[in-house]
């Protein structure tokens, strides 16, 4: 699919508008965190769909994460009929925050 024929993303905060303190506050969360960490590292260049996360969660709380993490402007969502999928903004948290999705993308959770 060539990118004239992607739908328009939903809405999101210009490159300009991204704080420090939202993208870390939607990163704080751990579900929220290892859904970027997961993008990063598998798919950073694909928009993806919820499903594709095996999140164990009902489809309720992962609209909420999904949504907090746009609005934030760490991922770009689009709507593909009845489906949104997700991509992280790399190229615009790389201009804004240079380093970060580095540490995101390296960083290990501690185990229990």
């Amino acid at each position: 699919m060539t990118s004239a024929a992607l739908p328009e993303p939903l809405p999101e905060p210009a490159v300009a508008e991204l704080r420090l303190e939202t993208v870390l506050g939607a990163l704080s969360d751990p579900l929220r965190l290892g859904i970027i960490r997961k993008l990063l590292r598998e798919s950073p260049e694909s928009d993806r769909t919820c499903g594709w996360f095996g999140i164990d969660r009902p489809k309720s709380t992962l609209t909420h994460h999904f949504k907090a993490l746009r609005e934030a402007g760490v991922t770009r969502q689009r709507q593909y009929g009845l489906e949104r999928r997700s991509q992280v903004r790399v190229d615009d948290l790389n201009a804004r925050f240079p380093g970060l999705l580095d540490l995101v993308a390296a960083w290990t959770p501690p185990t229990p």
